[in-house]
């Protein structure tokens, strides 16, 4: 299964309205490909889906005109609600379980994503598949995957929570796991997100 993550880096104030602007459109956009439930917009296609050809004019990924039911999703049409956009396709790693349907997991998820030098991800992924049961003893894996395109060498990975203290509880006794943390030798860097449902996303 390959995902495709967009995220945008929106000036103060303009979520709200981004979010409302989304959620009306949605039921359009999802007539080519169904949202994956998350935090944030992922698109989920199947190996062999012709996901950039939905990128082109009068397809999925140009989202309606000005004038036709949801266009106010598209980003021309919010000048300078948002200041960065990035793009990344994802695959998903083997040992996670495909992303859709009621994924209520948390009221809160934490989104990992580290860079790696490049022939890293190979023993990354079997490191994962072996340790990851240990480590879902504590909390279930919503997302593991690394990028197609984009900026390559990533791993992402996304846990959820009940709240920021269950967080701080979990990684707690997760370090005491003699086969976690997991990971490959290479690491450049790493951030992390804390991020929140969608007020139209089933993972609430």
């Amino acid at each position: 299964m390959i995902y495709e993550v967009r995220t945008y880096d929106m000036k103060p104030g303009a979520v709200p309205q981004a979010e409302e602007a989304f959620a009306e459109a949605l039921p359009y956009r999802e007539k080519y490909s169904p949202i994956a439930p998350s935090g944030t917009p992922r698109w989920a296609a199947e190996p062999d889906h012709p996901r950039l050809g939905l990128r082109q004019p009068g397809r999925a990924g140009a989202y309606p005109r000005r004038g036709e039911p949801g266009a106010q999703l598209a980003s021309q049409n919010h000048p300078g609600q948002h200041r960065e956009h990035e793009l990344r396709g994802l695959d998903a790693g083997p040992f996670m379980r495909p992303m859709g349907g009621d994924q209520a997991l948390g009221n809160i998820y934490e989104m990992r994503v580290y860079t790696y030098e490049n022939g890293s991800m190979p023993e990354l992924l079997r490191r994962w598949a072996d340790s990851l049961p240990y480590r879902e003893e504590f909390s279930p894996l919503a997302a593991g995957m690394y990028t197609e395109f984009g900026n390559l060498n990533r791993w992402m990975h996304v846990w959820p929570y009940k709240d920021l203290n269950h967080r701080a509880e979990v990684r707690a006794e997760a370090s005491k796991i003699p086969q976690w943390p997991s990971g490959a030798p290479g690491r450049v860097s790493q951030e992390n997100k804390i991020m929140i449902p969608a007020s139209f996303s089933p993972m609430h």
